[in-house]
């Protein structure tokens, strides 16, 4: 029996005309405990995948300005997710659609060079690229460098340090983002905001563009012919 996937939307806030900016599309599975994340994003069948987005897009066209989902490397170079992705961006317009290049490792190898030709493609269809987790793991500037001339979005992550924004270190990372973002032109976007002190310390860096469980969690999107109980499904 094939595992049923779903993406649920989590939205991102403009702080700045208290609007809702974009979603982020965040793919989970069902499983006997409820709706929980993939042990690994690069396992998921491609086809499957791409259906999913598709279908989601539809419903989301004409809602916000940006819908944003996760893509790892080996998906980014998969011809049939690629298709997706580029008839997503048709039926989401005028809205745009936003590649999150994530550093989720697979089985393959895929080096830079080989990723580049893949995004200015997107971007050709009218897509943008987001850089996310900077500052996290791998992607350190020096190794998202090649990628930011192509970029139009920048995403920090506080839910990936344990000690979250008052630690001076944390803001300290901030501060450099934030410096890349403005050299280069781009929008930044702070995740994991989870109470008032966050989003006040975030509106003191003057980062207008967040994210996170204060602003809301992320939901079930529905598909039509989904059962009722899917939306009552245990979600982490």
């Amino acid at each position: 029996m094939q595992p049923t996937y779903r993406y649920f939307v989590q939205p991102q806030l403009d702080v700045r005309t208290h609007t809702v900016y974009g979603y982020e599309l965040l793919i989970k599975q069902l499983t006997p405990a409820g709706w929980r994340l993939p042990e690994s994003f690069a396992s998921i069948d491609p086809k499957i995948m791409s259906k999913l987005l598709v279908a989601t897009t539809k419903i989301l066209g004409l809602k916000v300005q940006y819908c944003s989902v996760n893509v790892s490397r080996e998906q980014l170079v998969d011809t049939d997710v690629a298709k997706a992705i580029i008839q997503s961006q048709t039926q989401l317009y005028p809205a745009k659609l936003i590649v999150e290049l994530t550093e989720e490792t697979g089985p393959g190898c895929y080096p830079d060079t080989k990723l580049i030709p893949h995004l200015r493609h997107f971007i050709e269809h009218g897509m943008q690229i987001s850089l996310d987790d900077v500052g996290t793991g791998i992607n350190d500037f020096k190794s998202i460098q090649e990628f930011l001339p192509l970029a139009s979005e920048l995403k920090f992550a506080l839910q990936n340090f344990r000690t979250g924004i008052q630690d001076p270190q944390i803001q300290q990372k901030l501060h450099f983002w934030r410096a890349i973002s403005n050299e280069y032109g781009l929008r930044l976007i702070l995740e994991g905001i989870e109470d008032e002190a966050d989003a006040q310390l975030s509106n003191d860096f003057e980062i207008n563009l967040q994210q996170g469980y204060y602003y809301g969690r992320p939901e079930l999107l529905r598909l039509p012919g989904d059962p009722v109980d899917f939306q009552t499904a245990t979600q982490s």
